[in-house]
């Protein structure tokens, strides 16, 4: 077994046994990355001082190990584009505060990942650097828009990896990939450093190889932040403490059973979670308000919020022109300015707001009666390469069964609960619970993996 295939908790053990040592540990993930990033297009760009970096942080927490980082958190003296020729070549002179507590907890950034140009879609085809591929099936997709970040994961180049998540840009390509995405409550971490893209939704979080690596990882950079308003005040917890406890007694809601679309996926997810009422959790169907809806709320108020961001790109300040934009960014732009539009802006983007409204009632009173609620990620395995052009909404349809608990707010991880053999293609369950409850969604998501024979890195 090469090394770069253990765990985040595992080298951190095995380093601390001194059975293994950081130097191979990057041997072997070196080999690895040089072997198949050229054909997969995982890394734009790999840190040529990562070991000399690793050894200096062996002693900190995660002990200098290797991370992989979505390109678009801005990284001190190292390139980061967001996947846009825009920004090609452009090196930040700050750290976002993702990347700066990552270092200081003994996280070394081994290299920035490709993902959909800035975080515009759902497949990893939109980067303007070329697609990335599913290391599971190299025929499909990883998902997106941190694509890049999943496939490192599913390919063994990193131990662990950082995306984020406007609307299942974390959770999605982990579902894809096999691997475990974690996007924390809105405000849990801070944004601040983070190329935006929806200011209201974008959420940076793990995407690991098992439930307890990603909260290892987010206890790093997890709290508060005085760089970013929108971030909570409070002290997060320590994540970890939350594994490993009885989910006796625990009411689980089933959502999305009446999506037609999802049909084959849902009978897939019901069988797996029987284990969890043998666990002495109560799990039973609901009725949740129709995620169809949450496509459009999605996709006015996101446009709206990229109008602004990306208005800054002008190539005056930094960065290229404005021609530089791709194709899906453009269209983005557009239709955000559209809705934003004097006598325009009632008919669509405060309307947009009203129904956002409704799904934080509709939770609300879901999580009276549940304490989780669980649903696929997706509605169905990687799609094949280069299904993203059939579909100017292929994003949108992809993380359909993600939206509302994005535009919302609330915590949810992914985790695998089938695999299928001919095509070893995964899916993922994605559990949600109410804002600052991410202990609930880790006790049931931990409880599952450990409890299901689906993680691949569990049951080796």
């Amino acid at each position: 077994m090469k090394l770069n295939e253990l765990t985040l908790k595992e080298s951190i053990d095995a380093l601390d046994k001194k059975e293994i040592t950081l130097e191979e540990i990057y041997k072997d993930l070196d080999q690895a990355c040089q072997a198949k990033n050229e054909k997969l297009n995982i890394y734009l760009s790999i840190n040529s001082k990562a070991l000399i970096e690793a050894k200096k942080a062996s002693k900190k927490p995660l002990r200098g190990l290797p991370i992989a980082v979505k390109d678009n958190f801005c990284t001190k003296g190292i390139v980061t584009t967001a996947s846009s020729k825009v920004l090609d070549g452009f090196i930040p002179q700050y750290e976002s505060t993702v990347t700066e507590r990552l270092k200081a907890s003994g996280g070394v950034i081994y290299g920035k990942t490709n993902m959909d140009a800035w975080a515009h879609g759902s497949s990893t085809e939109t980067s303007d650097y070329g697609r990335t591929l599913n290391p599971r099936n190299s025929d499909h997709l990883p998902g997106g828009s941190s694509g890049g970040s999943a496939a490192a994961i599913a390919a063994d180049f990193a131990v662990a990896a950082i995306g984020s998540e406007t609307a299942g840009s974390i959770r999605q390509p982990a579902a894809w990939c096999g691997a475990v995405g974690f996007k924390p409550t809105y405000g849990r971490v801070s944004r601040f450093g983070v190329i935006a893209m929806a200011s209201s939704t974008d959420s940076p979080g793990p995407i690991a190889k098992t439930v307890e690596d990603a909260c290892i990882l987010l206890n790093a950079f997890a709290g508060p932040d005085e760089k970013d308003g929108t971030s909570n005040k409070e002290k997060a917890p320590d994540f970890t403490s939350f594994l490993d406890q009885s989910i006796k007694g625990m009411k689980i809601g089933v959502i999305y059973q009446d999506v037609k679309e999802i049909k084959e996926t849902n009978q897939k997810l019901l069988k797996e979670l029987e284990i969890l009422k043998e666990l002495g959790a109560t799990v039973e169907l609901v009725q949740a308000m129709d995620p169809h809806q949450a496509i459009g709320v999605y996709t006015v108020v996101q446009r709206a919020e990229v109008s602004s961001n990306l208005a800054r790109y002008d190539g005056i300040r930094y960065g290229g022109d404005r021609s530089n934009f791709g194709d899906e960014a453009k269209r983005r732009i557009m239709l955000g300015t559209f809705t934003l539009t004097k006598g325009y802006a009632d008919r669509y983007y405060n309307l947009a707001q009203k129904v956002r409204t409704l799904y934080l009632n509709d939770y609300k009173e879901l999580f009276k009666k549940y304490d989780v609620l669980v649903s696929p990620t997706s509605p169905s395995f990687a799609k094949e390469v280069g299904a993203s052009f059939s579909s100017p909404m292929f994003g949108e349809l992809e993380d359909m069964l993600l939206e509302a608990s994005s535009i919302t707010g609330l915590p949810g991880i992914n985790v695998p609960f089938y695999r299928d053999e001919k095509t070893n293609l995964y899916l993922g369950a994605n559990f949600i619970a109410p804002m600052w409850r991410e202990d609930l969604v880790i006790k049931v998501a931990d409880a599952f993996e450990k409890n299901t024979k689906w993680n691949s890195w569990r049951n080796k």
